[in-house]
């Protein structure tokens, strides 16, 4: 029997789960979960120290996702001031093995081992077995990852940082935004998350209202917006509200600000798809997507998605997934665990 810690390390909370690996190390049995405010912590080692402090079990090795690259084991993470290195975690923690892995690599990690009740299809075409699999998912930020078929049933996964790359605006409406968001942020160049993201659909709201492109209507909603601008740090979530306003039609700012979320979101799943070529599917994973599976569906996402010109065909063989178990990157760094000590 091996103990095994898992994290799912995002720039909002971490979840840590500890699991115990059967002596084949084919399988696992959860044991003990707890999920913590990222922000609230200066480092991840006092973190895990009171995780384990609640529990009477010493694990052996730890698998940590982490948001943000993660080269030759060191992570610098994108939305958190944490420097992660595993030899020193190893270090820390007493633990024989640590490794660190891309939160979006956990992920396409973690999408190999889904059940298909754990997924909402937006596109349903047979997936190839010898191709690769793409995933994007906007949450805190916008990751991205794919995988290529090793030939023997199994992939390799890739982590990237895709989600930093430049947004290209499709329309005189999306590149005022864009200008909107480059002066507010002393800004000389937006990403993609930027735009599609948490903090993206808070910009694009903050943009339709202060350009006047839309008035605000709902004074609830408006004054909330307005009483997080002046603190930022409290426990208000915008992102969530303007989504939830926009799902009940309560307020068309927030309701037209979802639309352009989302056609932003399904043309850089078009522009990933073309890259990539996932004819063994594209996920969509992060929390937005399947807090919002009904404004997706009723969207124009397959039609942006597949808004590419002469080569747009191609995009129709692409089976396309909204992933909604919101655990999957801690199930894939559980899976990588299992598979590398």
């Amino acid at each position: 029997m091996t103990l095994l810690i898992a994290g799912d390390i995002g720039g909002t909370k971490t979840i840590l789960r500890l699991v115990e690996v059967t002596d084949q190390a084919v399988d696992f049995k959860p044991l003990f979960e707890v999920t913590y405010p990222s922000q609230n912590y200066s480092d991840l080692v006092p973190m895990v120290q009171e995780f384990l402090a609640q529990t009477n079990y010493i694990p052996e090795i730890a698998c940590f996702a982490i948001a943000g690259p993660v080269i030759k084991q060191t992570s610098q993470l994108t939305n958190l001031s944490w420097y992660l290195d595993a030899t020193r975690l190893q270090q820390q923690l007493n633990l024989e093995t640590v490794n660190l892995i891309n939160d979006f690599a956990a992920v396409s990690y973690g999408v190999l081992g889904l059940k298909s009740n754990e997924l909402a299809s937006l596109q349903t075409v047979e997936a190839q077995n010898d191709a690769p699999i793409a995933i994007l998912g906007a949450g805190t930020g916008l990751g991205e990852g794919f995988l290529i078929p090793k030939g023997d049933g199994d992939y390799q996964v890739f982590g990237t940082e895709g989600g930093h790359t430049d947004f290209a605006a499709r329309s005189e409406l999306e590149y005022q935004i864009s200008q909107y968001i480059c002066r507010e942020k002393k800004l000389d160049r937006i990403s993609v998350e930027r735009v599609v993201s948490g903090q993206g659909i808070i910009s694009i709201y903050q943009a339709l209202r202060d350009l006047e492109i839309i008035t605000e209507k709902n004074e609830k909603i408006a004054d909330t917006i307005k009483q997080w601008e002046q603190n930022p740090t409290s426990d208000i979530d915008p992102a969530a509200i303007i989504s939830q306003a926009a799902q009940a039609k309560t307020d068309p700012l927030s309701e037209k600000t979802m639309e352009i979320f989302i056609e932003a979101y399904a043309a850089e799943a078009g522009n990933l798809a073309l890259k990539i070529l996932p004819y063994g599917g594209l996920y969509l994973a992060g929390g937005i997507a399947a807090k919002n599976l009904e404004l997706i569906k009723a969207s124009r996402f397959l039609e942006i998605f597949k808004q590419k010109g002469r080569v747009s065909p191609i995009l129709d063989a692409i089976p396309v997934n909204i992933i909604l178990n919101p655990e999957v990157g801690l199930l894939g760094s559980i899976l990588y665990g299992i598979n590398h000590f």
